[in-house]
């Protein structure tokens, strides 16, 4: 476990658990779970156009799941059914991609450690990648905190105070771009929005304030990826897949424990 690889890896499940935790809150808090899943998937097109036009991976990634978000954004304020446009993007996207791999020839690619992550073969270079951007993500959701907040609870009241709630839409729509490109190395395209979700949806139960959900949520994101990685070191198992589970173990334990507390007399 004390191996150089493992550190990296171990870092960048922890970097990205600190991004993951505060935005996976607003994910959860405004019921955005479908949109990141389309997001995800269209990062699968990023890959595949990056590996085609034989540039770098995380800026392909980052460029269609940037420009996904915003084509969402942009539709959703149109009048557009928003599960019914999800649908269509998403699976639309995940199709091209895996149809746009099949063209590229004499690359030997890897799909899988796209779709699930390749944790393990973090280099240097990735883990830069990820901290930078998860301290990116970090600055903004801290800076705007208020208004994210103030919108998410009542659109009306942010309009009293100032805010303007499509432009703290977007951001949060921009910031979960980001964090899907951030994390292909680390569980994979597939696996991010259970990153996002999970942690989140199990620190509901323990906080007591918004605040206090999104420290919690990075931190059980991080138990995850550290004990998600031993799990995978000792069972010889998949690490991307290994940390889910650890989170849905924490979130089933806190669930449990947060139910029997109810029940007492």
């Amino acid at each position: 476990m004390l191996d150089d690889f493992m550190i990296r890896a171990g870092l960048a499940g922890v970097g990205l658990a600190f991004a993951a935790g505060p935005l996976g809150c607003f994910v959860v808090w405004r019921r955005m779970a479908y949109f990141g899943e389309t997001i995800s998937h269209a990062a699968i097109l990023g890959v595949a156009l990056s590996l085609m036009l034989q540039v770098s991976i995380f800026a392909g990634a980052l460029a269609v799941a940037l420009l996904m978000a915003w084509i969402v954004n942009l539709l959703s304020e149109r009048g557009y059914a928003i599960d019914t446009l999800l649908g269509v993007l998403a699976h639309s996207s995940l199709a091209v991609g895996l149809v746009v791999v099949s063209f590229i020839s004499g690359i030997r690619i890897d799909l899988m450690a796209y779709l699930f992550g390749d944790i393990l073969a973090v280099s240097h270079l990735d883990l830069a990648i990820i901290w930078g951007g998860a301290l990116l993500i970090l600055i903004l959701v801290m800076w705007r905190w208020s208004p994210l907040l103030t919108v998410t609870l009542n659109e009306d009241l942010s309009y009293a105070n100032g805010f303007n709630p499509k432009r703290e839409k977007l951001l949060i729509t921009l910031s979960l771009g980001l964090t899907v490109a951030v994390a292909v190395k680390v569980v994979g395209v597939l696996l991010i929005v259970a990153m996002l979700i999970i942690p989140a949806a199990a620190a509901r139960t323990l906080a007591r304030t918004p605040e206090a959900m999104a420290v919690i949520a990075s931190i059980i994101g991080a138990a995850s990826a550290i004990l998600g990685l031993r799990a995978a070191f000792v069972l010889d198992t998949p690490a991307g897949p290994s940390i889910v589970c650890i989170a849905a173990i924490f979130f089933i334990t806190i669930t449990l424990i947060g139910t029997f507390k109810k029940i007492q007399p």
